[in-house]
């Protein structure tokens, strides 16, 4: 007969089971084991592998010091839509402002005070500059037009050379001139630097588009751009001009929304080095834009486009010229501090432009929001960028006798205004 087993005695029917308990000196020993996240893989051919990519990519861009940050943005080379400031296309300006993401106000910020449309009565003073002041600085822009004006009665311009060659040295000796004498009222141009005849240049991406043919046939690629800039002379600085408005209001202004391909404006891929550059390399000191002048070619002639039934197109080249330009500038302004497309601005930046065709004047200020305009960046962004513009303001009738006629001071005050801009 079988021996009968004392289990019952060693574990009574009434204690609860083991698996229950919760031991004290256990607990804390137990842990959840901790796996490594589930990553896609980078070799499969596959949507996902793609996204991984793209991913490890922004990554690799973002963790990079700026040099070797404009390097990767602008290392892959494929046709591009070149975008030239100075148009003659039909609207030119919708469409600027729909490929820059960029708002059209009409007028100046309110830190400027606009010339009185009545010339006879004197506009408001310069904050900052005394009345002798302006009164010199006001025959200096005399002394600058006559000399010039004496230069074309010693000799004619070559033919399509005139601007080059006549109002090119009058606007840069106003430049000179207006820079050196503000010095002592604002201390910014002591460290600041004159470029004449730089180079500016932008590279962004804006929609994307479907690949009609070739190995690469019905893919999604975004749709890219780039502004090669050669203004007459821009002033740089070392601290950034304060904001026009805060960044938030920004989110209610209105940009027009085209839905034509690019090339219907007209407009052209060309397929050449990715470019940005504010005018100076990446360790220069004055990194921030001030003011930029700019001049219109001689095919601009406002009597011929009166004549051609066009005289709507005036105001849409210099909107377009100072559009394109300001936007290729503090774009790279903010390229320069760190800023892309995936890593967007903290801050707004800021710059002035000055169109002119050696009598008539046209003031923008341009206010840079957002950087962050591809389509995967750009779907649930508010920002906006901004533009500010005047009509063309007429400086002098012209000369006679050796005298300046009809000198409109509203727009020298107005022009000293934008140079006395300042933190």
């Amino acid at each position: 007969m079988a021996a009968r087993t004392r289990l019952p005695l060693l574990f009574p029917k009434n204690l609860p089971p083991f698996r229950n308990q919760k031991l004290v000196h256990t607990e804390a020993a137990v842990k959840e084991p901790a796996y490594p996240p589930i990553v896609h893989s980078v070799t499969a051919k596959s949507k996902s592998a793609l996204r991984q990519k793209a991913l490890q990519h922004v990554q690799k861009i973002c963790a990079s010091p700026v040099e070797e940050k404009l390097s990767l943005v602008t290392r892959i080379q494929r046709k591009k839509f070149v975008v030239y400031p100075q148009s003659f296309a039909r609207h030119a300006d919708r469409w600027y402002q729909h490929f820059t993401k960029t708002a059209y106000i009409p007028g100046l910020p309110e830190k400027f005070t606009l010339p009185a449309g009545d010339e006879s009565s004197p506009p408001a003073a310069v904050p900052g500059i005394e009345d002798d002041a302006f009164a010199d600085l006001r025959s200096m822009v005399t002394r600058v037009i006559l000399q010039e004006h004496w230069h074309i009665k010693k000799r004619k311009p070559f033919m399509y050379r005139e601007q080059e060659q006549v109002v090119g040295p009058m606007l840069r000796n106003l430049v000179t001139g207006l820079t050196y004498s503000l010095a002592k009222h604002n201390p910014l141009f002591l460290l600041s630097s004159l470029d004449v005849n730089p180079q500016v240049n932008f590279y962004w991406r804006r929609g994307e588009r479907i690949i009609p043919r070739g190995h690469r046939r019905g893919r999604l690629e975004p749709t890219r751009f780039q502004i090669d800039d050669h203004p007459h002379s821009q002033i740089r600085i070392t601290q950034q001009l304060p904001q026009f408005t805060p960044l938030e209001a920004s989110y209610a202004a209105e940009v027009p929304e085209i839905t034509t391909a690019p090339n219907m404006m007209p407009l052209f891929r060309r397929q050449y080095d990715n470019n940005i550059f504010t005018g100076a390399k990446l360790p220069d000191p004055a990194c921030y834009g001030h003011t930029q002048f700019h001049l219109v070619p001689d095919r601009y002639h406002r009597d011929r486009m009166a004549r051609r039934q066009e005289s709507d197109q005036v105001e849409v080249f210099l909107r377009a010229n100072g559009l394109a330009s300001l936007f290729a500038w503090t774009g790279a302004q903010a390229m320069y501090q760190g800023f892309w497309n995936h890593e967007d601005v903290t801050r707004p930046f800021v710059s002035q432009a000055v169109i002119t065709d050696g009598q008539f004047f046209s003031f923008f200020c341009y206010q840079l929001n957002t950087v962050a305009l591809s389509v995967e960046t750009d779907a649930n962004n508010p920002r906006k960028n901004l533009l500010w513009g005047t009509e063309s303001l007429r400086l002098y009738e012209g000369v006679k006798d050796g005298e300046v006629v009809g000198l409109n001071d509203g727009v020298i005050k107005l022009l000293v205004q934008f140079l006395m801009n300042q933190p």
